[in-house]
């Protein structure tokens, strides 16, 4: 079972891609980051988001992350992805 608590102590201090996924599976978010473990965290923080971000953190079953050497990659990937 995917802990987010735990999953959120685990992100790499890194540039990268992260993906958000719903209960199903469904990708419902892909962003990209100059810190991983920044980024992510901000969406699960209990203070300053907008509803549209609230919405959609409430559907975020897990998530998974791809770390890239710099931030140019992060965008390219990124792009990639979507």
């Amino acid at each position: 079972m995917f802990n987010i608590e735990e999953e959120l102590k685990k992100l790499p201090d890194k540039p990268g891609v992260y993906i958000m996924h719903d209960k199903d599976d469904k990708i419902i978010y892909v962003g990209k980051a100059i810190s991983l473990k920044n980024r992510v965290r901000q969406y699960f923080r209990k203070n300053n988001k907008t509803k549209r971000i609230e919405n959609m953190v409430s559907l975020i079953d897990h998530f998974e992350y791809i770390v890239t050497d710099n931030e140019s990659e992060a965008l390219i990937l990124d792009c990639n992805i979507i």
